[in-house]
């Protein structure tokens, strides 16, 4: 895709910094980063989310992703990492290209707004209409 910076990235006409290359999938530092060594893991053809990357794509990806997050440990020990991965406008996707973000913590930092809600009992009529509709969905 001509004017998706991820793919310009790829492709080297703009300059990141790479963690992680192989056939299929690509990783290089946030330069927006919510904390120290958040990393993005992307494809390398492009698909715009989780409803358009091919299923190989995909599987590169996260297996590219274990490998980094494991780097990630032995690197920066943090106390966890969050594997956060967006899809569309209304969820605050801004590229418009599958990623996904591997973003350190360590003890002391804030939560993350997106791995920190109150738990409250749901309508389990409602849950289990809702799982069936799905479920049935399912291709």
């Amino acid at each position: 895709m001509e004017e998706c910076i991820f793919c310009k990235i790829i492709k080297g006409e703009i300059p990141s910094f790479k963690v992680y290359e192989d056939d299929k999938a690509f990783a290089f530092e946030d330069i927006n980063p919510i904390s120290q060594g958040h990393t993005l893991v992307i494809p390398k053809r492009h698909a715009q989310d989780l409803w358009e990357i091919p299923e190989d794509d995909l599987a590169a990806v996260h297996h590219a992703s274990r490998k980094i997050i494991q780097a990630i440990r032995d690197a920066l020990n943090p106390t966890g990492v969050a594997c956060l991965q967006l899809n569309g406008r209304a969820v605050n996707q801004v590229v418009m290209h599958y990623h996904l973000h591997l973003i350190p913590r360590a003890s002391g930092e804030p939560e993350l707004p997106v791995s920190s809600w109150e738990l409250k009992q749901g309508d389990m009529e409602a849950i289990k209409e809702t799982a069936e509709k799905i479920a049935a969905a399912i291709r």
